[in-house]
């Protein structure tokens, strides 16, 4: 539920490390950013840096890293083998969880309006966030590179999207924009021949091979005597093959710059069917940096429907696959913790409620601290209503005497294992709601100006205090229906099973009622009341009419049974 972005500055010094050093701390300081790397190259003068966090919190650390390198670094005096033209040559943003790309590209849009307006900066917008097509490629923005851009903001045809078309001897231009996420990846060989790494490296990268006339072998040329491309079996891949002296091994070296279009899991499955085809193994495979958490959860799904496995299990045991069937571990340990994006986000000290032990939980909840109370409970009560629905889909999948009834379990599964970790979320989210109810009441109150600030922020978490347990209510509604379809079509050995998560909901749902009514005396806007209250009559109502209804059908069947 979390909105996660990747932000990729690159800054232009690769040998200062103290320098380095000064820039990505003021990135690293701003609040809810994490950053996950640095990579300074001496030969191309250059530093990449990589770092995740909410959408506005990304916007801000990339300023001040831009800020920073802008008083740092005189790009006049700089040299270096890669192309450049500005001190923060490039700062793209990338979508990694529930972000759009047109998301990113608005990103991009409200730190170049600012760069350009505050630090007198050009510049210029490219792949999602160009204006125009020829502005797409970065390539053709950078052409002339810093050298070459005091003439370049001459020419009206290259007039920057953001900042005064003048030129900043000291920081050059900024390009800025939104592109796809890209995964490096590599796939280990039984073999040390580079020769047929590479073989392999071309067959599937998408680029190709030059085509060969099957009778003569000869390559095959156009009408100027240009070899013609024969594409690979993969799209939206770059490939090469080469030999690790370290690991002893060759490697299929891949970028997969669109994951949405080949997968990860995909490539490594396709090196697979050709490294057979040459009499080779694959023995297992690496990530190059982090992953977002989608990717993971794809690749075991895709393992387990090979294996005619239900889907709906746990993100745990979805990434248990994933690293086991792809060989992840081969190399280096694959720590789920230090590897997936979503995972490096957060305070490392920060415990949340979900991660205790039911001891522990209970135990926090018996002492006399205010938060977590009944609306997390609510929260956890639902979630407990999840699992169990989806616990009656997987003793269904697969059984004999079900069969005609598999697509649709698997579907339900899928729903309440969603749904079950969007309770998880809610339960530490409701006490998150709360504590910034008391932050905002702690706030100072001596002028007029801090009295309405501390008004308005009262209201915003008031609201959302009461919006939180209304997701628990809507969501206990959805787990309700679910369970009750799993018990008309479901493994009728758990039927009580079923039963069970039916009341829990219930009672989750009815809990969170509770926590709804009980914030909506701060609010002020009446028209957010009357919804509100609207919105928790209907529920009630329909949830009982509903819960009677089935409870009612099950109990009847359970003391049929009995009787026969």
């Amino acid at each position: 539920m979390q909105k996660i972005v990747e932000c990729v500055p690159n800054f232009s010094e690769g040998h200062d490390l103290a320098l380095i050093e000064q820039i990505t701390s003021s990135i690293a300081q701003v609040e809810g950013v994490t950053l996950l790397d640095v990579d300074p190259g001496a030969d191309t003068n250059r530093t990449v840096v990589t770092f995740v966090g909410g959408p506005e919190a990304a916007v801000e650390a990339a300023f001040q890293g831009i800020k920073r390198a802008s008083e740092l670094i005189d790009l006049s005096n700089h040299t270096g083998a890669h192309a450049r033209m500005g001190a923060t040559d490039v700062c793209p943003f990338i979508p990694v969880s529930n972000m759009t790309m047109e998301e990113c590209a608005e990103l991009s849009r409200i730190l170049g309006k600012r760069v350009g307006e505050e630090l007198n900066i050009p510049v210029y917008l490219y792949e999602y966030s160009a204006a125009t097509p020829e502005r797409q490629n970065l390539a053709n923005i950078r052409a002339g590179e810093y050298e070459g851009l005091s003439e370049k903001l001459k020419n009206p045809h290259w007039k920057p999207d953001f900042g005064k078309a003048e030129f900043n001897a000291r920081s050059g231009a900024t390009v800025m924009g939104a592109r796809k996420f890209l995964i490096a990846y590599n796939v280990n060989l039984n073999t040390r021949d580079t020769k047929k790494a590479t073989d392999i490296a071309l067959e599937i990268r998408e680029a190709g091979r030059n085509a060969r006339d099957p009778k003569t072998n000869k390559f095959i040329r156009d009408e100027n005597g240009t070899p013609i491309k024969r594409p690979g079996t993969l799209k939206a891949v770059k490939a090469v093959g080469w030999y690790i002296d370290e690991y002893n091994m060759a490697q299929i070296s891949m970028n997969l710059v669109d994951m949405e279009v080949t997968p990860f899991h995909i490539a490594f499955d396709e090196v697979v069917k050709q490294a057979d085809l040459r009499g080779l193994r694959v023995s297992g495979s690496e990530l190059v940096g982090l992953i977002p958490l989608t990717a993971m959860l794809d690749a075991g799904k895709y393992y387990l429907k090979k294996q005619n496995s239900s889907t709906a299990v746990s993100n745990a045991e979805l990434i248990r696959i994933a690293i086991q069937s792809m060989g992840l571990n081969e190399i280096s340990p694959f720590n789920p913790q230090e590897r997936i994006i979503e995972y490096q986000l957060g305070s490392k000290d920060e415990k949340n409620l979900v991660d205790m032990g039911v001891t522990e939980f209970v135990d926090e909840l018996a002492s006399d601290s205010p938060a977590p109370g009944g609306g997390s409970v609510s929260a956890l009560a639902s979630a407990m209503a999840a699992g169990l629905t989806n616990m009656v889909g997987v003793l269904t999948f697969g059984k004999k005497g079900y069969q005609d009834d598999w697509d649709e379990i698997e579907v339900l599964s899928n729903q309440a294992q969603s749904l079950k970790d969007t309770f998880l979320f809610l339960v530490d989210e409701d006490t998150r709601s709360f504590n910034n109810v008391m932050a905002a009441m702690r706030l100072p109150k001596k002028s007029s100006e801090q009295q309405a600030a501390r008004l308005q922020a009262l209201q915003e978490a008031t609201i959302y205090s009461a919006e939180v347990p209304l997701q628990v209510m809507r969501h206990s509604m959805e787990i309700m229906k679910l369970a009750g379809r799993m018990a008309e079509i479901g493994n009728q050995n758990s039927l009580s099973d079923a039963g069970v998560a039916v009341l829990q909901a219930r009672a989750g749902l009815e809990g969170a009622a509770l926590n709804v009514l009980i914030n909506i005396p701060g609010i002020d806007d009446k028209k957010i009341v009357a919804t509100f209250e609207k919105e928790v009559d209907q529920l009630q109502a329909d949830s009982s009419i509903l819960a009677e209804k089935i409870l009612s059908a099950m109990t009847s069947k359970l003391k049929s049974d009995s009787k026969s």
